[in-house]
């Protein structure tokens, strides 16, 4: 991951992959199940997905679907019962609660990624200015963070997610705890960021109207166990706001059948 110096937002997206290039992310017919005893629950069954290499791809589903399952495959945190998952670079991980370390500063919660990659001292020291000014807290690095805005804790969490070195950012529901507002202005950050480092993004929600705002790939999984129900390739110019006709024509879309995959799960 690589940071330049564009403009900040709103920032154009970043150049999508060449013809015929390999994919980020690749997974082929992906099952997990998870065993306890003589009990078994499938968590996903058959995935089969292709993410292209700076791409923002949002996944949306019921609750219970396997859209955290699907991400702790993606991290190496978790592995396929059957199917294989390929990733293509570092990974660095983004939840809904920032995480963050009470007793340090912004600055040395940050740091603390570059230390355990082994980063030298004096270049930790630049590389978290860096970071810090790409989401606008250079001036709270001294902070702690029962200090900050959750808003603003969440954008400590992003640079210490780029501080993992991270080519493919995974996101699950990052700004699901956040105001409308504060929501509105991370989703304007995370588009600027996106725009600035070619990161690839996979960012899982459950806020249908928030994967049109932010995607240009919507994957919708089925009620569980996880399938891939349908997917959606989102034309919609950027930059987009969350009250646009577009976003709020596509959220209808997708809602409808979201609403389709709950009821055949009733049905089930």
């Amino acid at each position: 991951m690589t940071i330049t110096d564009a403009a900040p937002a709103p920032a154009a997206p970043p150049a999508a992959a060449e013809p015929g290039a390999a994919p980020a992310i690749e997974l082929r017919e992906v099952s997990k199940v998870y065993r306890s005893g003589r009990t078994t629950v499938p968590a996903l069954d058959g995935i089969t997905l292709t993410v292209p290499r700076h791409g923002f791809t949002c996944v949306v589903g019921a609750s219970g679907c396997g859209k955290s399952t699907l991400l702790n495959l993606l991290a190496g945190l978790d592995t396929p019962s059957s199917g294989s998952v390929s990733v293509a670079g570092r990974a660095g991980l983004m939840f809904q609660e920032s995480a963050l370390f009470p007793w340090l500063s912004v600055h040395d919660n940050v740091a603390l990624a570059l230390k355990l990659r082994g980063v030298s001292r004096r270049a930790r020291r630049q590389q978290v200015e860096e970071l810090l000014d790409l989401v606008h807290l250079r001036d709270f690095a001294d902070k702690r963070p029962h200090e900050l805005s959750g808003g603003m804790r969440q954008r400590v969490a992003l640079a210490r997610a780029f501080a993992q070195d991270a080519d493919i950012l995974l996101m699950d529901e990052p700004f699901g705890a956040l105001d409308a507002m504060t929501r509105d202005i991370m989703h304007d950050e995370l588009e600027s960021i996106w725009g600035r480092t070619g990161a690839t993004i996979v960012f899982v929600t459950h806020n249908v109207r928030e994967a049109a705002r932010l995607g240009d790939h919507i994957v919708l999984l089925s009620s569980r166990p996880g399938r891939v129900a349908h997917e959606f390739s989102v034309d919609l110019a950027r930059p987009r706001r969350i009250e646009d006709r577009g976003v709020s024509e596509l959220a209808t879309e997708v809602t409808a059948r979201l609403r389709e995959e709950v009821a055949r799960h009733g049905r089930g």
